[in-house]
Formats: structure tokens, sequence, C-alpha cells
């Protein structure tokens, strides 16, 4: 399924990729509900695939889950190489949905799309958090430069705005002045300080839901509430990584082959999901900073010859198999062609 905004356009294929009917409805209940008609006319589906399950194929995703169909979310990029591979010139929403269904066939380790749980909850609270904490960096840079023109010298008595403490302090240092200029730094100062007192609502929130759940990612050091509930909403279900191999591919800590001929060598993956190449960043540094088996790790990668930067690599690896494991414990045991789950 391609989806839009107002149309679904749907693709049915046979196991080898063979086209064998196609239909296009409504984007709404009526919609979704003529669709699940039709796949039941066309008999048993082995997996229906959607791009976009997450946005505007949310809803239909949920409504044919409940139907008891198997719903699987295809990510953009896959869908744009198998367009590339195709003989149809152009572009349209049924060639689209075609491409779709081909990988849909072929892909057997696509994410599954369920019914949202504690992980969607998650990544919605990190995500606004983030939006939030991305909106006071904005107005705090807004602020610091008009009380720049406004108090000039003024950052040696305030040198952040961070705290209500220093909040207050730009106010004070503000004193008595009036103008346009004057009232929107204080209007800014205002709006910061209602900011941070929604973020640590919500912090306490997320804290709360990841307590709450009981993950066993808490344990690993360097993992806290906030990086815990990151990795959480971010990988969603474990068991769709049959592997710590490939888990590891899809949150670019594993290297990337680049071999040709005699050359036998590997570079640093740009790929992944960066929100949680990122949290796993966090992680090695804090274990790298700490009197930890993390911190001995680096030591003893860097006296084998690798360079910091390479031996933090090593250790972001390491941490996202322990990472894994702790996912795996979390959802009540392996996922099914588990292999290699095996301890450092």
């Amino acid at each position: 399924m391609d989806t839009h905004k107002d149309t679904l356009a749907v693709a049915l294929v046979d196991q080898s990729g063979r086209r064998q009917e196609g239909v296009r409805v409504a984007n709404n209940e009526a919609g979704h509900q003529q669709l699940i008609e039709w796949l039941v006319q066309q008999g048993p589906v082995e997996r229906f695939g959607i791009e976009g399950a997450g946005g505007y194929g949310r809803a239909v995703a949920l409504a044919l889950a409940c139907a008891e169909v198997l719903v699987v979310d295809v990510p953009p990029v896959l869908t744009m190489r198998e367009r590339r591979r195709s003989r149809l010139p152009g572009k349209s929403d049924p060639a689209d949905a075609l491409a779709i269904a081909r990988i849909t066939a072929r892909e057997d380790d696509l994410a599954r799309v369920a019914p949202g749980g504690v992980a969607d909850d998650l990544k919605l609270l990190v995500d606004y958090r983030e939006q939030l904490v991305g909106e006071r960096t904005r107005i705090a840079n807004r602020a610091h430069a008009d009380l720049a023109i406004l108090c000039p010298g003024y950052q040696s008595r305030c040198r952040d705005l961070r705290s209500a403490r220093a909040l207050e302090t730009a106010r004070q240092v503000l004193g008595e002045q009036i103008g346009v200029r004057v009232e929107l730094v204080r209007k800014r100062l205002d709006r910061l300080a209602e900011l941070d007192g929604e973020i640590r609502s919500l912090e306490r929130r997320i804290r709360s839901t990841v307590t709450d759940s009981g993950t066993a990612l808490t344990d690993i050091h360097g993992v806290g509430p906030l990086v815990a509930a990151l990795i959480m909403g971010e990988v969603g279900d474990i068991r769709r990584f049959r592997s710590k191999s490939k888990f590891a591919a899809a949150n670019g800590s594993a290297p990337v082959p680049a071999s040709s001929g005699r050359t036998q060598r590997h570079r640093l993956s740009r790929g992944g999901n960066r929100k949680l190449n990122r949290a796993l960043y966090i992680i090695a540094l804090t274990q790298a900073r700490a009197d930890h088996c993390g911190r001995e790790y680096l030591l003893r990668k860097q006296q084998e010859g690798k360079s910091r930067r390479e031996a933090m690599r090593c250790l972001k690896r390491r941490i996202s198999d322990a990472v894994y494991r702790s996912l795996v414990t979390d959802s009540g045991g392996p996922p099914p062609g588990l292999l290699d789950i095996e301890a450092h």
C-alpha cells in the first residue's frame, strides 16, 4: 500500500512478485472497510506491507491488524530502490504500491505493525520533549541576542539562561527599561520559565513510564530513564531483529563492507537510525569516563593500535549488543531465528 492523505493505493502480488490485482480507496473509515472487504474477496493474504505505517497509513494499519491481517512497515528507502529497478517509466501511486508489494513478498524481516503500547507512548513523549527543548534553545538564543543589544556586558552577571535563577537575574539586568525590544525579551523570559516547567513535568512522566515498564535497559551503566525511553521508543518490537548483528546494522554501529578484489576493508556506517546511534554514543561516553569495564575495553582497544574514535566505535558496537540482549529479555524470549545472542 502506498499511503496519502486522501487516498490509498493497493497492489496484490503472488510470492514471485507478479501483479495480480490492484485497488484504490479513500483514506477514511469507509475506505478502510472497503479495503478489508476487498481483501476478503481476494482470499488469504500472507503479509500486507504499508509505506508510511506511522503516518497517513497508521489508522488503516491498525484497522487491518484488528481484522487479523499481518501488517508490516516498509521503509521508503526500500521503495525508492525497488522503483529504480522497475521497467515502468515515470512515477505513480499504483507503481509505488506494486514496488511496496514486491518488497513485502521478498523481505521477511520487516517491522510488524501492532496496536500502540508502551514503546509508542514513549516515542511520542520523547519526541515531544525534544521539540520543547529545541523551542527553548531557539527562544534562549533570541533572548541572548536582544540582551546583548540592550545591556552590553550583561553576560558577566548572567552567563546563560538555563536555570530559574539565571532567568531572574536577566530580569534584574533589564531593570526599569522600556521599549518594544524590552517587552519582547520579558515575554521570552516568561516563555522560557513556562517551557522549563513543562519539560520537567514531561521528564517525570517519562521516568515513571520507564520504571513501570520494568525494562532491564536501566541496568546497563550509562542508561538512564530518558535514554532508555528513547531506545524503547525507536526500537519498538525487538523481535523484528533476528540477531544482534541485524540490530547493530539498523542502529548504524556495525561497519559497512567496502571490499574489492584483494582489498578487504570496512568503513564507518553513516546510515541506520541516527537517534539510536546517538543514544549508544551517550552511553559510550558515560562508560568511558567512569571506572567501568567499558572504559577498560576502550583502553584495551587503544593499546591494540586503534585510535580513540575507532575504539569508541568498537565500544558502541559492544553496547549495542548489550542493549539488544536487554530488549530481548524484556520481550520474554529470543525472536524467531535468533542465532547469535551469546554474551561477550
